[in-house]
């Protein structure tokens, strides 16, 4: 006889950990990396090294737990960002947790520009991001979240999402940002709701010469239609804000407000 007591299996989770150090002159000091999370170094020609994360999970769900390092050594000169979009998948349990770690030495200049975190209906997100930098070190940190997949038709109307980023700046802090995303936030309208947007993003500059880039960084935002964007600069930082309709746009306009503030290309393995 079959026995068909009713069972419940426990899902696998994910859990990984991966970081790099970044040494003088651009050489790979240290890398690690456990379970689904990798980091990769390309080969680069003239340009500065990127380290590549990859969750080889394919996306996120309740209960996933990955860890990020990345560090720059003084002098130095990087570039982190991921392989492809994160997605965070319905949840059956508890939220997905990403915590990203950076270090940044004296002199150094890091440019963390991870892609897009797609959400999708029901997912339970944590994300956590945490920044020791030097008072003379130059960073910039992209941000971008795609509410539902467009191609598909998909509105959103259930999501738990908690974004925060922390900045510690020559032993100071800098900058503290804490975003918490439910269900009541995806249709509130105003200032203070996201006004029937898909997609947002949010550019962050933290350098001695921020605000010198200021003037450039509106002239490209102002020639963008379907996107909506401002950038504003203060006490040796300058930040922009986007949001739109559609991911593809704001991914456009981003694209070139990133080149514009860097003074450089983009990461080898974004698609524009």
């Amino acid at each position: 006889m079959f026995d068909e007591t009713p069972t419940h299996a426990q899902m696998q989770r994910v859990a990984g950990r991966a970081g790099a150090v970044i040494g003088p002159g651009g050489r790979l000091e240290r890398l690690w990396q456990q379970g689904s999370a990798k980091a990769m170094l390309p080969k680069m020609h003239g340009r500065a090294p990127e380290v590549v994360f990859l969750n080889t999970a394919g996306g996120l769900t309740g209960g996933d737990r990955l860890d990020y390092r990345l560090e720059v050594a003084a002098d130095t000169v990087a570039v982190g960002t991921t392989q492809t979009a994160e997605r965070a998948y319905r949840s059956s349990g508890g939220a997905a947790r990403v915590e990203t770690r950076l270090v940044v030495g004296p002199g150094a200049k890091l440019h963390w520009l991870p892609q897009e975190v797609i959400v999708f209906d029901g997912a339970a997100l944590d994300r956590r991001l945490s920044v020791d930098m030097a008072e003379d070190a130059e960073l910039v940190v992209l941000e971008t979240l795609v509410l539902g997949r467009a191609a598909m038709g998909e509105r959103l109307t259930d999501i738990a999402l908690i974004d925060r980023r922390e900045v510690i700046r020559g032993g100071r802090l800098a900058m503290v940002e804490a975003i918490r995303l439910g269900p009541d936030d995806l249709t509130r309208a105003g200032a203070a709701g996201l006004s029937g947007a898909v997609a947002v993003a949010t550019l962050t500059l933290f350098a001695p010469d921020a605000l010198d880039r200021l003037e450039r960084l509106r002239a490209v935002l102002l020639s963008e239609g379907p996107v909506r964007a401002a950038a504003s600069g203060w006490d040796g930082r300058v930040v922009a804000r986007f949001m739109a309709h559609e991911a593809w746009p704001l991914r456009r306009t981003v694209a070139r407000a990133v080149e514009t503030l860097t003074n450089g290309p983009l990461p080898r393995v974004w698609q524009i």
